[in-house]
């Protein structure tokens, strides 16, 4: 239940919202495995199916964004430990960006044909391959710490739970396009855009400002 406090009031909850639907939104978009699958699913299995497994992911995305944010929360109140793992988190964000511009093969490849009309609860099927991907828990520590540096970002409890909602809620609505929209021409079954690629650069901007804010503290 959320309660309303003149610390924690509904602007400071909207806010909160807003800043977890859009970064979830953007976090989604990009063509990657859980939304392909999601919208092979319903090219084979309906619609409906598409939708129930889309759910299942968004679930997991809510308990991943949880967990995430606690740590962040833990993180905020200890900033003692934030120098220490921006250091960490600076080489380990430079060997991921290497890892995938130079050493990881190239995505654009044959998309997920085994999606069969099997008895197979796609709800259930949605939580588990949604839970293999485990770029969610630092997005949102970083997310979450970097807003909260500029005084945009609340970790109050009603501040929590409106972000984790809306990550949910963010997650569903780019499955849902692809679900509903995404409609693959015979021949066109393949994924025309290298992710390692997209994830490289990705990882390579945060990288910069990592090391911009350690260099501003220096």
């Amino acid at each position: 239940m959320l309660i309303f406090t003149p610390q924690t009031g509904f602007m400071t909850v909207l806010v909160n919202f807003a800043i977890g639907f859009l970064a979830a939104f953007v976090g989604v978009v990009p063509p990657g495995l859980l939304n392909m699958y999601a919208a092979k699913v319903s090219m084979k299995e309906g619609r409906k199916k598409g939708i129930l497994f889309s759910t299942g992911v968004c679930i997991t995305v809510m308990l991943q964004t949880l967990v995430a944010l606690i740590f962040a929360r833990f993180l905020d109140r200890h900033p003692e430990y934030v120098s220490m793992l921006q250091k960490v988190a600076l080489g380990i964000f430079i060997c991921i960006t290497i890892y995938f511009f130079f050493i990881a093969k190239d995505t654009r490849r044959q998309l997920p044909d085994d999606v069969n009309n099997s008895k197979v609860n796609r709800l259930f099927s949605g939580m588990l391959l949604a839970l293999v991907n485990l770029l969610p828990l630092p997005y949102w520590v970083y997310i979450s710490i970097t807003f909260a540096g500029f005084g945009w970002f609340s970790f109050s409890q009603p501040g929590l739970w409106s972000t984790v909602i809306a990550s949910g809620l963010g997650t569903f609505s780019v499955l849902a396009i692809y679900v509903w929209f995404f409609r693959q021409k015979d021949d066109q079954n393949k994924l025309n855009v290298n992710m390692n690629f997209i994830i490289g650069i990705i990882t390579a901007v945060i990288s910069v400002i990592t090391l911009l804010k350690i260099m501003e503290e220096i």
